[in-house]
């Protein structure tokens, strides 16, 4: 995914500081959705998740603190990068919210240079992050594949019930098969078939009747 083509969901009840950051980030090429409440953020995330969310801490009803912890208990959300973005500048205060699963604390008045910065830095992360995640799944996938190959393997170089007579082999479920068709069904051998000396001069003894 290109960065610059992420959702990012702002949440702030001052319009005017949504404004300001609608109108950054959507002029960075960013696709932008506002939300004026706590409780309105959590509908709009669960209604489309976003890639990113700027999360102010003090709201009514719903505090910034509590829409994370909410984002954090959801299994289809909590992989969502917050930043926190507030007047409250204690050191306690980020604290607060790095350790109740913010990703990072920006302090009003904010410089709209240092959101795009911070944004664009941690939508980079998330990206890198799914990625490893990806190809972690791939190569699980992989090694499930070789280990069933490994298995077929193992089987064919196990001690195989094989009739002493007419030479079938007798598979898992009891069924007693032509050795090329049970080897066939195990590995990924092909069969040229052709008759050797021995048994040629058994099957016809007419042409070898000198020798």
């Amino acid at each position: 995914m290109d960065i610059r083509s992420g959702n990012i969901l702002v949440v702030d009840d001052t319009k005017e500081n949504v404004r300001i950051l609608v109108e950054a980030l959507g002029d960075a090429g960013y696709k932008v959705r506002p939300a004026l409440s706590g409780k309105l953020a959590l509908k709009a995330a669960q209604r489309e998740k976003p890639d990113l969310i700027l999360l102010d801490i003090i709201m009514p009803e719903m505090d910034g603190y509590q829409v994370c912890e909410a984002l954090k208990a959801d299994k289809d959300l909590k992989d969502v990068p917050v930043i926190f973005i507030s007047a409250l500048g204690d050191v306690a205060d980020k604290v607060k919210g790095l350790s109740g699963g913010g990703v990072d604390y920006i302090s009003k008045p904010f410089q709209t240079e240092e959101v795009l910065a911070r944004v664009n830095t941690h939508l980079t992360l998330r990206n890198l992050r799914k990625e490893l995640e990806d190809k972690n799944i791939r190569l699980q996938e992989t090694n499930r594949e070789l280990q069933g190959a490994l298995d077929e393997i193992k089987t064919l170089r196990g001690i195989l019930p094989i009739c002493a007579n007419c030479k079938k082999i007798r598979d898992d479920q009891g069924y007693w098969n032509q050795i090329e068709a049970y080897i066939s069904d195990h590995s990924e051998a092909e069969f040229s078939h052709g008759i050797c000396p021995e048994c040629a001069k058994k099957l016809y003894p007419e042409f070898y009747k000198g020798d």
